[in-house]
């Protein structure tokens, strides 16, 4: 029996030590020698005063910014320790009831807005946490946000043509505007002298 026990628990405790210990330590030390901004959650800003992760939407509210994707990850939105999707089908009332809510938020904010509101919007992402919105939810925000900012729409177009990513690679994806490096821009734009 001993000669079977010390083998066993002898391979449990090495592998525990490189499983669970060294290989974790090489991997997030070449993470950190090679890609740094990434490994550290792509802060935009100073580690002690980051305004926001690319990685993570914000919630903007104010007319003066361009609004991110809803988010689905409960009482506190953006949360990412809560990433998952709301599990509600396109006809469940508590799915519907929330669009209509989003959409009379937007109208809200821009009662001279007629055109047809964006789905991403007005719709969670799978993740919840979704920091991107597409070109076309942008141009639906663009007046709103000049007009609360006294800018002109071409300029504002012009700022959110700037962070506009195309599709990876020339093919994967869908071209996305990032919210908060955007609104961050607009924060700078405005209260420059």
């Amino acid at each position: 029996m001993r000669t079977l026990i010390r083998p066993a628990v002898l391979s449990l405790l090495v592998f525990t030590l490189l499983a669970g210990a060294v290989y974790p330590a090489v991997v997030t030390g070449l993470s950190v020698l090679f890609f740094p901004r990434q490994s550290s959650g792509s802060l935009i800003g100073p580690a002690d005063s980051a305004q926001g992760s690319l990685l993570i939407g914000q919630p903007f509210s104010q007319a003066k910014y361009f609004w991110s994707r809803p988010s689905a990850t409960g009482p506190v939105p953006y949360n990412g320790a809560l990433s998952g999707g709301s599990n509600l089908g396109p006809t469940n009332p508590a799915q519907l009831q929330a669009v209509k809510d989003r959409i009379a938020a937007l109208h809200a904010a821009d009662p001279a807005n007629q055109e047809p509101v964006p789905v991403d919007l007005v719709t969670a992402s799978a993740s919840g946490l979704d920091p991107d919105i597409t070109p076309a939810a942008a141009e639906y925000q663009l007046p709103r946000v000049a007009r609360a900012r006294g800018l002109q729409e071409p300029a504002v177009r012009a700022l959110v043509a700037r962070f506009t990513s195309g599709r990876q690679f020339g093919m994967l994806g869908e071209p996305r505007v990032t919210v908060l490096p955007l609104n961050l821009a607009l924060d700078s734009l405005t209260q420059a002298p």
